[in-house]
């Protein structure tokens, strides 16, 4: 059964770190963010389906081109965004979600606030960036 939350509920440091109604929190944010992705992802659909591409004018064309191709690459990066919003939600299933895929420590709530579907703590990420840079500069 789902734990209830008042509506203003925030998690905060003084709590037991991943406790029910943080989980359950975090599960609901999740849960909002694939519902506004999805639901764009319709509009999207619409928007192409009922666009004329046949403009007289070249440049209307090219611009419609232009513009529905970014709404595309942007549909393209939230549909993979979704598959990350799934494992974190089956991360909260499992009892990992909320701690560090490298190191097993906690990661700040703060972080989890601004990336729900971070794996990695802030140092292990900046860790994990500094490799990728020195490897791309190899």
């Amino acid at each position: 059964m789902p734990t209830k939350l008042k509506s203003d509920y925030r998690p905060v440091e003084s709590e037991a770190f991943m406790n029910a109604r943080q989980l359950e929190y975090f599960r609901r944010k999740l849960l909002g963010w694939k519902s506004e992705i999805l639901r764009e992802s319709r509009a999207t659909l619409d928007n192409l389906q009922s666009e004329d591409l046949h403009q007289p004018d070249i440049a209307d064309r090219a611009s419609a081109e232009t513009d529905r191709a970014i709404e595309l690459r942007t549909r393209d990066r939230e549909r993979k965004l979704l598959s990350k919003i799934d494992a974190a939600l089956r991360r909260i299933e499992d009892g990992s979600y909320g701690y560090c895929e490298e190191t097993g420590e906690p990661i700040s709530l703060k972080r989890l606030e601004a990336r729900p579907i971070a794996t990695l703590s802030i140092d292990a990420q900046e860790r994990h960036e500094r490799r990728e840079r020195s490897y791309r500069d190899d």
